[in-house]
């Protein structure tokens, strides 16, 4: 079953680190002046694309607010181990004074060149300025800026930046890199397209690598593999990779690979769905936006959905339906192309199926969600003995779900609830059952296979468990296999469960490959909050309690394709 662990967000010990002095190894003449000219590219972050800046754990984003001038500026996600640094590397001349300067907002941000001089302020509720000089070696020809923020202290913001001075030149760095090879796809879905390629060298240092759709360059990585997002499905793309130094030496094109993302859906119910978790009341909720940037994510259930009283849908009973956080997000996510399932219930709390008083009232709750969003998708997340083990409330909410699917043409209705490892359980089959003879007509029965003691064997046991669904909607609505899978849901648990039960990068992986290979409906796990590392951390909201990288969990997932 689902639970919400109970660890809170933890917090770095802030150690407040000096200015560190720039080397001038070597420097035997007076440093020149700089020319008021800035030579930083896209430093107000006006082009709406990252590029050329790169952000550590991908957790960099364009934003639209707050902005300190134009439209646009760059928002650094930080986490509990990463301070989301983001850098660009430019040509400088040797033994020249910079004057390097930007604007930012945010709890303790960073502003310095690398191996130099840095600064920083904390200005959480508006823009500062800040301002640093440095001087380059006798023999320094490229100066990599960046600014940062500080170990679980929130995103912070930088606008508007500023590196004063000569831009580098007079031929002293023209060798290119090498060639990247080996560009493949590692993985699709109707709107993105995973790749990775083999390093480059170079002379002084590869600073990135721009990614080429055709001859349109899509994206600006520093490392050697990225998820090309915002495409069309069932589509053709061929993609090449080249290499650049601080210089703007770039290398020859790389081997180009041709993918034809997915359809849009088909098969079944028609109804393919990507989307994990994403809860704004706990476990320091990320930035959705740039989740969705650093994955290709674009569809993710949104938790939870319960009762504020009387029967009136409430976010987490206690943040209202419209006009908060979880409207913000969810225009955040749809802005980019993405949409979301809202969770109805999940394992604790006050929830609309256990207290509405009849079928009708609960559709009637239903549909204001409905309405407030135009939904695609809802999702009954049926748990503990208030709803999943009460007979009368499972068929009060599959009563609600036939009524508000005739009543809104296309909706899709899906229903989660725990499972053994063999299968449904008791209640699990009794839901099951109930749909069938309520004629409820569900699209997705999706099961949760961890929590349930299964031990170590967390891929062999979310596979029986899923086969064992699969036969009871067999035995139960005589459908054959691939329209039984084509109804099955599976949401698991990343990292480690509340039992313990470790869940790996590695094990997801191949329970997606198996998902995709049966081709099921829906992928979706417990939850991107948690999609974070912290080895030996334990169960706690905000991280996995495993080794992984941020997001990983998010970046697997969006290769599912049904």
């Amino acid at each position: 079953m689902r639970t919400r662990p109970l660890g809170r967000p933890w917090r770095r010990f802030l150690a407040l680190l000096g200015t560190a002095g720039l080397a001038l190894a070597g420097a035997v003449a007076l440093p020149g002046t700089a020319q008021a000219a800035n030579i930083l590219t896209n430093p107000g972050l006006e082009s709406g694309s990252l590029s050329p800046w790169s952000c550590t754990g991908n957790l960099g984003s364009v934003v639209s607010s707050p902005t300190h001038g134009g439209s646009k500026a760059l928002a650094g996600a930080v986490s509990s181990s990463d301070i989301a640094k983001c850098s660009q590397s430019v040509a400088v001349q040797p033994n020249t004074t910079y004057a390097l300067t930007g604007w930012v907002r945010g709890s303790y941000v960073y502003l310095g060149v690398d191996g130099g001089a840095s600064t920083w302020t904390s200005s959480p509720s508006a823009y500062s300025l800040l301002s640093v000089s440095f001087t380059t070696g006798a023999s320094q020809t490229s100066a990599t800026i960046y600014t940062h923020g500080w170990y679980a202290q929130g995103t912070y913001y930088a606008d508007d930046i500023s590196l004063d001075g000569p831009g580098g030149g007079g031929g002293s760095d023209t060798q290119a890199p090498t060639t990247p090879g080996g560009l493949t796809s590692t993985g699709k879905t109707s709107s993105s397209v995973s790749l990775s390629w083999n390093a480059s060298s170079d002379n002084v240092g590869v600073t990135g690598y721009d990614v080429y759709s055709g001859s349109a360059r899509v994206l600006t990585v520093s490392g050697t593999s990225a998820t090309v997002s915002g495409l069309s499905a069932s589509t053709a793309y061929t993609f090449t990779v080249r290499a650049r130094d601080a210089a703007g030496n770039t290398s020859g094109a790389s081997n180009p690979v041709s993918v034809t993302t997915n359809a849009g859906g088909g098969g079944g119910t028609g109804f393919k769905q990507a989307a994990p978790y994403l809860f704004e009341g706990w476990g320091d909720p990320p930035a959705v936006s740039t989740v969705m940037n650093s994955t290709g994510i674009k569809w993710f259930t949104m938790a939870f959905m319960l009762d504020g009283g009387g029967c009136n849908p409430m976010w987490d009973s206690s943040r209202p339906l419209t006009g908060g956080v979880d409207q913000s997000v969810i225009n955040q996510v749809r802005s980019a192309g993405g949409d979301i399932v809202p969770s109805f219930g999940g394992w604790q709390g006050s929830k609309l199926g256990a207290n509405c008083s009849s079928a009708s009232a609960l559709a009637g709750a239903l549909q204001k969600v409905i309405d407030a969003y135009s939904l695609k998708a809802i999702d009954m997340d049926i748990e503990n003995t208030d709803e999943f083990e009460n007979e009368a409330v499972q068929a009060r909410i599959l009563t609600a779900l036939k009524t508000v699917k005739a009543n809104n043409p296309g909706l899709k209705t899906i229903v989660t609830f725990g499972t053994s490892t063999t299968g449904p359980t008791y209640y699990g089959n009794r839901l099951i059952e109930q749909a069938k003879s309520l004629g409820a007509d569900i699209d997705v029965f999706t099961i949760m296979p961890f929590d349930f003691g299964g031990g170590s064997d967390m891929y062999g046991n979310t596979v029986n468990a899923t086969e064992g669904l699969k036969n009871k909607l067999k035995s139960t609505f005589g459908w054959d296999d691939a329209t039984a899978y084509a109804h099955i849901g599976i949401s698991g648990m990343n990292g480690l469960s509340d039992q313990q039960e470790n869940t790996t990068p590695a094990i997801w992986t191949q329970i997606r490959d198996w998902a995709n290979s049966h081709h099921i409906a829906r992928l979706a796990y417990w939850a991107v909050n948690r999609d974070r590392p912290c080895p030996g951390g334990g169960v706690v909201s905000n991280c996995s309690g495993i080794s992984q990288s941020t997001w990983q969990f998010t970046s697997i997932t969006a290769g599912f394709t049904g």
